[in-house]
C-alpha cells in the first residue's frame, strides 16, 4: 500500500481495513478491535450470568426450568466457554459457528456469545455462507423453543421473535460488510489512480527526455561537424596565414564551448531528480535564426544557397519555425558529413493555409568525400522523420533522378 493510502489513524479502523488485501497476510488486531472484542466478551459474560441467575431462580422467566441442578451448572460452563471463543472468532468465524451450532438447540447461557459469533460470520464471509448459517439457525430456533419454551409467550410468538432477531443481526452484519467493501473498493481505486498517475508522469518524463535527446542530437551533431570541418581545414593547409589559423581556432573554440554548454544542459536535465526544481531551457530557435545558421555554415567553408520564398513569415507559429530550423540544420550536417565541398541549396516555399515546403539539396560527391567521413549514430534522419510526423507533415529523402541528394519535408501551416 502506498504512503498516500495509509489512514491517518489506523488504530481506529478494523484490522481488515488496515492491510492491503493483495499482501496476503492476516490482518493484525488494532486498538479498535481490542476494544470491540473486550466489549463483546463483557456482553457475553453478562448474558451468561443473567441467564444462569434466571435459571437458578425459583420462578425462571426466560425459559422452562431445567430438570436437574447440574444442568444449570453445565449450561453456565458452556456459556463461559463460548465467551472465551469470542477472542478468536475473527480468525475462524465459520468454523466456530458450525462447531457451536448444536448448542443453540438447548443452551440459553450460550445464546448471547453465539449470536455475536453469528454476527462475525455475516461480516467476514460472503452472503451465501451467511444465509446458510442463518437457515441452520432458524431450524435450531424452532427446536430450542420447543425444548425450552418461554413461560410468558406462546410457542409461535417466541419463535417469531427469534426469527426477527436473526434477521436484524443478518441485516446489520450485511450493512457493515457492504460498508467495509466500499471502503476497500475506494482505497483500491485511489491506489490504482495513483499508480496510473505515476505511470503517466513516468511516460511524460520519458517523452521529455526523448525530445531533449532529439534536440541535442541535432545541436551537437551540427556543432561537432563544424569542429571537424575547421580542424580538417587546418590539417589540409598547415601553411595558412596566421590570421586564418587564428580565425579557424576561434571558431573551433567557440563551437566547442557551445557544444559543452549544450551537453552540460542536457546531462543536468536527465540527472534531475523527480520533484526537483527544473532549470529553465534556453530559447528554442525559430525561422528568424535560420539566416545565422546558414552564415555559420558558410563561415566554415560550405557553399550554401538560401532561397527563402516564405510569405507572411512573421505569422509563422513558433513550433513550425523550430521544426524548419531543425530540418535545415540536419540537412546541412548531413551535407558536411557525406558531401564535403559540395554546394548545398536550401529552399523554403509556402505560406499560411498552404503549408510549408523545406528542401535541402546537394550534389552527390564524385569519388567520395575529400575528408574522412564523420561517425554518426544514424538517428538524425529518423529523428527528423519523427518530428515531421508529429507535426502532421511528410518527409522524403534520398537520391533523385538527377543524382542529387534531396531532403524534402512538407509541414502544415494553418491559415
Amino acid at each position: 500500500m502506498t504512503s498516500s493510502a495509509v489512514p491517518e489513524h489506523p488504530w481506529l479502523l478494523p484490522g481488515a481495513l488496515t492491510l492491503n488485501p493483495a499482501a496476503g497476510a492476516r490482518p493484525r488486531r488494532t486498538t479498535r478491535d481490542w476494544v470491540i472484542d473486550s466489549l463483546c466478551f463483557l456482553l457475553g459474560l453478562g448474558w451468561v450470568l443473567l441467564a444462569t441467575a434466571d435459571a437458578a431462580s425459583p420462578d425462571p422467566e426466560m425459559a422452562e426450568p431445567l430438570a436437574q441442578p447440574w444442568m444449570i451448572t453445565a449450561d453456565a460452563l458452556l456459556g463461559l466457554a463460548c465467551c472465551a471463543l469470542l477472542w478468536v472468532r475473527r480468525r475462524w468465524p465459520l468454523g466456530l459457528a458450525v462447531a457451536t451450532l448444536p448448542l443453540t438447540l438447548f443452551s440459553l447461557a450460550a445464546a448471547g456469545p453465539l449470536l455475536i459469533i453469528y454476527f462475525t460470520v455475516v461480516v467476514h464471509r460472503r452472503a451465501a455462507v451467511a444465509l446458510g448459517v442463518t437457515a441452520a439457525g432458524m431450524i435450531t430456533n424452532f427446536a430450542f423453543n420447543y425444548l425450552r419454551p418461554e413461560p410468558s409467550l406462546p410457542y409461535w410468538a417466541a419463535t417469531a421473535w427469534g426469527v426477527v432477531l436473526s434477521f436484524l443481526v443478518l441485516a446489520w452484519g450485511m450493512f457493515v460488510r457492504a460498508r467495509r467493501q466500499l471502503v476497500v473498493s475506494l482505497r483500491e481505486r485511489a491506489e490504482r489512480a495513483e499508480a496510473e498517475q505515476q505511470l503517466r508522469v513516468a511516460q511524460a518524463r520519458q517523452l521529455e527526455r526523448t525530445r531533449i535527446a532529439r534536440e541535442m542530437h541535432d545541436v551537437l551533431a551540427h556543432r561537432i561537424s563544424l569542429l571537424s570541418l575547421h580542424a580538417g581545414a587546418l590539417e589540409f593547409r598547415p601553411d595558412a596565414p596566421p590570421d586564418e589559423v587564428a580565425k579557424a581556432a576561434g571558431v573551433i573554440r567557440g563551437s566547442a564551448h557551445a557544444a559543452l554548454q549544450d551537453l552540460r544542459e542536457v546531462i543536468g536535465v536527465l540527472r534531475a531528480e523527480t520533484g526537483a526544481e527544473r532549470i529553465p531551457e534556453r530559447p528554442q530557435p525559430t525561422l528568424a535564426d535560420l539566416a545565422a545558421l546558414v552564415e555559420e555554415s558558410r563561415a566554415a567553408g560550405m557553399r550554401v544557397d538560401l532561397r527563402d520564398r516564405v510569405t507572411a513569415a512573421e505569422r509563422m507559429p513558433a513550433a513550425l519555425g523550430r521544426s524548419v530550423y531543425r530540418i535545415v540544420q540536419e540537412g546541412l550536417t548531413n551535407a558536411r558529413k557525406h558531401a564535403d565541398g559540395a554546394a548545398v541549396t536550401v529552399e523554403l516555399i509556402g505560406g499560411p493555409g498552404g503549408g510549408l515546403t523545406v528542401e535541402i539539396r546537394n550534389r552527390w560527391p564524385v569519388g567520395g568525400s575529400r575528408s574522412p567521413e564523420l561517425p554518426g549514430a544514424g538517428t538524425g534522419l529518423v529523428g527528423i522523420a519523427e518530428r515531421v510526423s508529429l507535426a502532421g507533415g511528410r518527409l522524403k529523402y534520398g537520391r533523385d533522378d538527377s543524382g542529387d541528394f534531396r531532403l524534402a519535408a512538407w509541414l502544415p501551416w494553418p491559415a
